[in-house]
């Protein structure tokens, strides 16, 4: 695979050399791209030592190899990654400037990959302007890496840190490996719950939660685009899917989606329950729209619905692979852990709703991928579409075979 890496003036550029490295030793081709003030902080020599090729950094230098170097090069590269992305050349790039070659080569990189790591001040990574260019880029398909918390290089602590390379590795495996991508799940059929289930208290009202059914349509695609065939049984969703390889049952309670997830487990490898299904529905249901008729209040009476994932849980071989998901609020961790253990989990990939930008409606997520030998995963701060791809190929590359 061809990459281009492009650098720009921030602290973090000492980490660009270590990112190129992991990309040639894992057999990438690298071409580096820089801004002049990123020169201020890693040298010339040491990315063309690094990379094995000339640094292209100055947009009308004679040593060019075309005049149109910027052309020539996105005719080359086949993934690019800005690291570190400074809050100017993210500016840059949403409102369309090319005035240096890395400016211009971005603009010219269009339709394929692109990933950008934004490393910045944590006041700046807050403006609200930095953040509306981010989301701008998210919904061009950009993929945005980080940035990750903790020390900044002006000595206070916060979000703003170029997310480390091994992490960033792991989040351009999937294009790296883009070839053989398709074929990793194929002739698998896979389960995926998504969405909220609604608990009806009569005919108009019903009990339900903020899920918007993101996540887990993002993980129905990760698993259809690694040709897996997918049953997607969903709540009640404004979502729209259109995959060949995806079938969609829509339901709306949680009775609902336990008959359909039971019945075709059977049926699949694997399953990833994504769904937030509601522990509670109320006892009795009135088939017209209840009155306050004078009333103060009202009582609802609870009973419990069927726990679907500890049922799966109990159903599953050992050929089979089941995944559940843990929204926790405190003691994430062991909590997480411990429904991991009781429901008989291969995996538990864990939301908290302290982490900013992740959680209901939003779109991107943060998780922590725990299995059942202990060992954990954290993703950065990226959108849902990539940390289902991150999902399923840490948890279920291989499955079945």
């Amino acid at each position: 695979m061809r990459v281009i890496v492009g650098i720009t003036g921030g602290i973090a550029a000492y980490k660009a050399p270590m990112l190129v490295r992991l990309l040639k030793k894992a057999g990438h081709e690298v071409q580096c791209v820089a801004t002049e003030h990123a020169l201020q902080f890693v040298t010339p020599l040491t990315l063309e030592t690094v990379s094995g090729n000339r640094l292209y950094s100055d947009l009308f230098a004679p040593a060019n190899d075309h005049t149109t170097e910027h052309i020539s090069l996105k005719d080359w590269g086949d993934i690019m990654i800005v690291a570190p992305a400074t809050a100017n050349i993210i500016g840059k790039l949403t409102s369309g400037i090319g005035d240096d070659a890395l400016s211009t080569l971005l603009l010219a990189f269009s339709r394929k990959p692109l990933y950008v790591c934004p490393a910045m001040n944590t006041q700046m990574w807050e403006c609200p302007s930095v953040q509306r260019n981010v989301e701008f880029l998210r919904s061009m398909g950009v993929h945005i890496i980080g940035p990750a918390e903790g020390d900044l290089a002006c000595g206070t602590q916060g979000a703003g840190r170029m997310v480390e390379p091994e992490t960033i590795m792991e989040c351009l495996s999937s294009d790296l490996s883009s070839p053989a991508k398709t074929e990793l799940l194929k002739g698998q059929r896979i389960l995926v719950t998504a969405g909220p289930t609604y608990e009806r208290i009569d005919s108009v009202r019903f009990i339900g939660n903020y899920s918007s059914g993101k996540m887990g349509f993002a993980l129905a695609t990760a698993l259809a685009e690694q040709g897996a065939e997918v049953e997607l049984v969903t709540g009640p969703t404004a979502l729209k899917i259109d995959h060949p390889h995806i079938h969609r049952t829509d339901v709306e309670s949680a009775r609902e989606m336990y008959t359909a997830a039971t019945e075709l487990f059977p049926q699949c490898c694997a399953a990833i329950l994504s769904a937030a299904v509601a522990d509670y529905r109320p006892e009795s249901t009135a088939d017209h729209k209840l009155k306050k008729n004078g009333n103060e209040g009202m009582t609802l009476t609870l009973v419990q619905n069927p726990d679907i994932l500890a049922t799966l849980g109990k159903m599953k071989t050992q050929e089979q692979k089941l995944i559940g998901f843990a929204l926790e609020t405190d003691n994430e961790l062991a909590n997480a852990k411990s429904k991991l253990e009781r429901k008989n989990l291969d995996f538990i990939v864990l939301n908290s709703l302290r982490d900013k930008g992740a959680g209901f409606g939003v779109d991107t997520n943060r998780v922590t991928i725990i299995s059942k030998d202990g060992k954990e995963l954290t993703t950065p701060l990226l959108s849902k579409q990539e940390v289902a791809e991150q999902i399923v190929r840490h948890c279920l590359v291989g499955v079945g075979k």
